[in-house]
């Protein structure tokens, strides 16, 4: 059963730019609506591999995006 955790943003056009980026480079995610029992300020987060976390958060880092935490679902 494979893992996972969300990327969490303060703004849907982070989310939007995280995509974008992470299709470029050929990594499996899905934007998807923010799980209820989680907090943001943003509608829609990125579920990524859990696996993958450190991974995609150096990605996050390299282009400036802004993202609130990410979270184990």
């Amino acid at each position: 059963m494979t893992e996972y955790s969300v990327i969490l943003f303060f703004s849907n056009s982070y989310s939007i730019w995280t995509s974008k980026e992470l299709k470029k480079r050929g990594i499996d995610h899905k934007m998807v609506p923010v799980p209820r029992h989680l907090s943001s300020d943003c509608g829609y987060c990125v579920r990524i591999k859990r696996d993958e976390t450190e991974s995609i958060k150096s990605v996050l880092i390299e282009k400036g995006i802004e993202f609130d935490e990410i979270v184990a679902i």
